[in-house]
């Protein structure tokens, strides 16, 4: 194949990704230069397309980027009224009192939020700062300087056929050129996942670990509907089979957001994460909730959860990670939005003191330093060992020496426990069909449960079909030949989106990716205990179309 030329476009900043961290990073940028070119590419049709999150958002980090954001119009109008926490058996619940909880697990002065329309708002700001902003361009690859320093991206490639070959409406894209580029991908992008290796950026850092969040908004009857509750659950329908809990967040307009998340160091490869999250929605209290109601959106995405220990280097040479890419989530607080936003913000400083000092394509140091030891790094360091005791000593033990281990934290700054390690990864975790049984799920109701393809429907993802599939098998054979005999192919049952399936094929089986439903939870990624599927992104504005999550 003939070598693609492209045209290269120079900027001081370009920055892959309008979550809060990119857009953060943006905004800073700017505030402190307004000469300053940045530009922001985003893979989504439009900025909030693939934003998914709880969300319950600590304002800290909007406060220290915009301190007049009320002032401004954002859409962070609904404050937390009411925490209630349950543990929940299969018809009943135990109210847990919030007194001997540590106060940073209090959501008072928070707000139940769309990030989604909180990003599409911090665009909009950052456009009238003259950051450019393009969606629907997808970065697919890192562009390299000569001494080996990241120097850009490509960005905007199109009409590629199925074999990867130019079609005939193809647009080879373009180079865009940084000082510094940053990466905002969220969890496992496929350009800092590159980063990371190449780099050997996450040497003394923990293996990094995971969940799966899957969401639904709901409008609910206005009886059922008290603005402002915040509602988290443990324990059904989980139990000991899997760490995880549950959100029911009552914003505005008659609207709760309905949200489960399951780790996914779970053990038993019958399993299914969202076959568990419909189950949820029949336990009476959210049953009782939601009926007569109807589901308006579903999405679904995965969660870091490996905080401070699991931290990589979020800096390279010529660029720096930001948010998820660097895995900011606070597990207990289960909040990630407010240091993203941090991140973004102390990313934009280091590359404005080095570009004010004539540097450009080195590592911003300051930036790595200002993320451990500045409020992102102190909120992380005290939650430390809850997930690490969930993972190996189960729930009980998370809620209580966890506890403990927050509350010497939080008085005197220091752990009993040191510093616990995660050990293995997700994959890793995933033990053989033979040591455990299937799991035998109900059959959805259609009223309060759907199945997989008739909820991703509501999740408005469109892919393009004759381009190359953006989920990619390093051997084409391990699904049939090993994880099918061994682990009874997960792939089937992880994925929250039906993408894999195993079908029977003149009596043979064989695996079929249906990359059209991909929501881009990268799940696949992370789980499949071969580690043999690689996500990347599709061509750009394909995926999810998130109305307002």
């Amino acid at each position: 194949m003939a070598e693609i030329t492209r045209e290269a476009m120079e900027y001081d900043v370009v920055i892959v990704g309008a979550g809060p961290a990119g857009l953060s990073a943006a905004i800073r940028l700017k505030q402190l230069d307004a000469d300053l070119n940045v530009v922001v590419l985003e893979k989504g049709s439009e900025v909030g397309a693939h934003i998914l999150s709880g969300a319950v958002l600590d304002p800290c980090g909007l406060s220290a980027l915009i301190p007049d954001w009320k002032d401004r119009g954002a859409p962070v109008t609904v404050p937390v009224k009411r925490d209630n926490f349950y543990l929940l058996g299969q018809a009943g619940k135990v109210r847990i009192p919030s007194f001997p909880m540590p106060p940073l697990l209090s959501n008072h002065g928070n707000y139940i939020v769309s990030m989604g329309n909180v990003c599409r708002w911090m665009a909009e700001q950052a456009e009238a700062l003259g950051v450019e902003i393009f969606p629907g361009m997808a970065c697919s690859e890192l562009v390299y300087g000569e001494n080996g320093e990241v120097k850009g991206v490509v960005a905007g490639e199109f009409g590629k056929n199925a074999d990867g070959s130019p079609g005939p409406n193809y647009e080879p894209g373009m180079e865009l050129h940084g000082r510094y580029v940053f990466l905002g991908e969220g969890v496992r992008g496929s350009l800092s996942k590159q980063v990371i290796a190449k780099y050997d950026l996450a040497r003394d850092a923990d293996v990094q670990k995971y969940g799966l969040g899957m969401k639904e908004i709901w409008e609910i009857d206005p009886d059922k509907h008290s603005e402002g509750t915040v509602t988290h659950t443990m324990g059904w329908p989980l139990g000991k089979r899997a760490g995880g809990g549950s959100f029911i967040y009552h914003l505005d307009n008659n609207q709760v957001y309905v949200g489960f998340v399951v780790h996914l160091n779970y053990k038993n490869p019958y399993l299914s994460p969202y076959q568990e999250f419909q189950r949820f929605k029949h336990h009476p209290m959210v049953a009782d909730l939601l009926k007569g109601g109807k589901r308006v959106a579903y999405g679904a995405r995965a969660i870091s959860e490996g905080g401070w220990q699991s931290m990589p280097r979020a800096v390279f040479p010529g660029g720096a990670l930001l948010g998820c890419s660097v895995g900011l989530v606070n597990v207990p607080r289960i909040k990630g939005n407010h240091n993203a936003m941090l991140s973004g913000k102390a990313a934009a400083e280091a590359a404005f003191a080095a570009i004010g000092a004539g540097r450009s394509g080195d590592t911003l140091d300051d930036y790595d330093a200002e993320l451990r030891q500045g409020p992102v790094g102190k909120d992380l360091k005290r939650v430390r060992n809850v997930k690490p005791l969930w993972s190996k000593r189960g729930l009980l033990a998370s809620l209580t020496v966890g506890g403990f281990d927050m509350w010497t934290n939080n008085l005197f700054g220091l752990s009993l426990l040191g510093t616990l390690k995660h050990g293995k990864t997700d994959a890793e975790a995933t033990e053989t069909a033979d040591k455990h049984s299937p799991v035998d799920y109900p059959k959805p109701d259609g009223k309060l449960s759907f199945d997989r393809l008739t909820n991703v429907s509501f999740s408005f993802t469109n892919h393009e079909e004759s381009q190359p599939a953006h989920l990619t098998l390093n051997d084409p054979t391990v699904p049939i030949a090993i994880n099918l005999p061994k682990y009874a192919e997960p792939a089937q049952r992880y994925c929250p989106a039906g993408v894999y399936e195993v079908v029977e094929k003149n009596g043979t089986p064989e695996f079929v990716i249906n990359f059209q439903n991909c929501v881009h939870c990268k799940t696949c990624d992370i789980k499949d205990p071969s580690q043999n599927i690689t996500w990347t992104v599709p061509q750009g504005g394909d995926g999810p179309n998130y109305p307002n999550m």
